[in-house]
């Protein structure tokens, strides 16, 4: 005779088992076979020098990771290129007397989509913000809040580009 717990214990088991794991729907034509991302310019007056060549390379990273796309510079059937149009702290959220009670970081980037494969393009801008608190000093968060702003941007580009949004 079984008990209670073991019951219970092989219906987590079962139920486990039976759960699967969801990809992000991608629409990439099967004969895209490669891509290339330029180093981004900055066109933004108060980026930091690096963070166009960061973007870069953070967006390779996610398409290497999210895709079966292999990076290459000679020929690609996808090309993305562009520039960081807007690099702004400001404050936001003013109370009386106390000036701003919060700052927000917000960046946009302009990219450059070329499908040779499809014979699509577009050229869109993606922006993002966050907010951090006016007390805390930009640069002992500034990398932390330029890739929170990234990640939403990179998840936009990859959405725009491979998921009909």
């Amino acid at each position: 005779m079984r008990s209670p717990l073991s019951y219970f214990l092989l219906s987590i088991v079962i139920v486990l088992s039976s759960c699967t794991v969801s990809f992000k729907n991608t629409s990439i034509s099967p004969a895209v076979k490669s891509f290339y991302i330029g180093t981004f310019e900055i066109d933004a007056f108060s980026a930091p020098p690096t963070i166009g060549i960061i973007f870069s390379e953070s967006l390779r990273d996610k398409l290497l990771q999210e895709t079966r796309l292999e990076y290459q510079e000679v020929d690609p059937h996808l090309s993305f290129t562009g520039s960081i149009t807007r690099y702004d702290v400001e404050t936001v959220a003013p109370q009386q007397g106390l000036g701003g009670a919060i700052n927000r970081l917000e960046v946009a980037v302009k990219v450059d989509y070329e499908n040779v494969i499809d014979e699509d393009s577009w050229t869109n801008t993606f922006t993002f913000y966050t907010d951090f608190d006016r007390n805390t000093n930009l640069a002992d968060v500034e990398d932390q809040l330029i890739e929170e702003v990234y990640d939403q941007i990179l998840e936009d580009i990859f959405n725009k580009a491979f998921s009909n949004w």
